[in-house]
């Protein structure tokens, strides 16, 4: 039998960026769960945002979802979606599955502990390892440190990078990728992000101008939100003969909006948050999803978990890796990390559930 929830307490911390996000954008808060059973084993889980919302987060999980779950079993598949059904008049997504994702990720390090086994091996081991690609928050970045941040991943043995485009001057973007390329040469992939900053005729004309750099996926080019605007860009794109994969994803909370995404047959790449979807019981659903409909997942950010998650697809899968932006960049592991980057590769390490030990006294929030 199933032993029940316990206990369930909650701890918020912000890690400072090395290299600011943005002018609004100087850390990253998590607030980390913990959840004791019954029986007395422990597991740690983790909410995640850049910035914003990190109280509202914290809030949810102290009392709504403390609520519900304690007395339920301590099992991520069962509680997930009684959970999500209860809170669905907070919303459907956002912050609530941002504040479930807590909750869920600490039942599965729970269970890998009690197994004995690091989350890959929970869940099922595909692979050894996968690519990693370098990327970079950089809109902001003057083109000789863009330059030379591009530099540095190519040192590093990356076989392909990503790097952010929305310059109010889109021949600003041409420079800019132009740039990049001949840094990478003809053989590493280069990806490109425009984080939802253009409209529908900006987006047409955009990519039409970066399409000539061999381009391996423009990433949000529109509102994530706007399904229409999406099929009307396919549709305009496929018109004039342009041909670059669509990723999106960060910015989709369930599998009912993935799902909207891939039978309007709008996306190419699906790039669901493990945190922001809600943990890793509807992160599986979705890849699963895009599976059978025969579209690429790419995870997005949290290396940590993004990793190991990949390492369980039944295809290899790319993972971002984001420059000063690791845990372990930021300074707020206890112990070793559970995935280490080797030459464009990245590995699991073997650490027992999730493998994620936060600092006893990080940067306080």
């Amino acid at each position: 039998m199933t032993a029940a929830i316990a206990r369930l307490d909650t701890r918020m911390l912000r890690a400072p960026l090395a290299r600011p996000w943005g002018p609004d954008v100087l850390d990253l808060t998590l607030i980390e769960v913990l959840v004791e059973d019954s029986d007395g084993a422990v597991g740690r889980g983790l909410s995640w945002t850049p910035t914003i919302g990190g109280h509202a987060v914290q809030a949810l999980l102290d009392h709504d979802i403390r609520d519900f779950a304690l007395g339920r079993p301590a099992d991520a598949e069962t509680l997930w979606p009684a959970l999500w059904a209860r809170l669905h008049e907070a919303g459907g997504g956002g912050i609530t599955t941002i504040a479930m994702a807590g909750l869920d990720l600490a039942l599965w390090d729970l269970a890998g502990r009690r197994a004995g086994l690091g989350l890959v091996d929970l869940l099922g081991r595909a692979r050894t390892d996968t690519v990693a690609y370098g990327s970079g928050v950089n809109l902001h970045y003057p083109l000789d440190e863009l330059v030379a941040q591009a530099e540095r991943w190519v040192a590093a043995g990356f076989t392909g990078v990503k790097v952010k485009v929305g310059s109010p001057d889109l021949a600003d973007d041409v420079r800019r990728i132009a740039a990049v390329r001949e840094v990478l040469g003809p053989d590493r992939f280069l990806a490109i992000d425009a984080n939802q900053r253009w409209t529908l005729d900006r987006a047409e004309r955009a990519i039409g101008e970066l399409a000539p750099f061999d381009l391996r996926w423009i990433e949000e080019p529109l509102r994530a939100d706007d399904l229409p605007g999406h099929v009307a860009l396919r549709d305009r794109l496929r018109a004039g003969g342009v041909d670059v994969p669509i990723a999106l994803g960060e910015n989709v909370h369930t599998r009912y909006r993935f799902a909207e995404f891939l039978d309007a047959g709008v996306v190419d790449v699906v790039q669901p948050n493990v945190v922001r979807v809600g943990g890793i019981t509807p992160f599986r659903g979705i890849a699963a999803l895009a599976d059978r409909h025969g579209v690429e997942v790419a995870p997005h950010l949290l290396l940590e978990l993004s990793a190991q998650l990949a390492l369980t697809l039944p295809h290899e899968t790319l993972v971002e890796s984001v420059e000063d932006a690791s845990f372990a960049d930021l300074g707020i592991l206890a112990g070793d990390p559970p995935v280490v980057v080797e030459q464009g590769r990245v590995r699991d390490t073997g650490r027992p559930g999730l493998g994620i030990e936060l600092a006893a006294a990080p940067v306080p929030a």
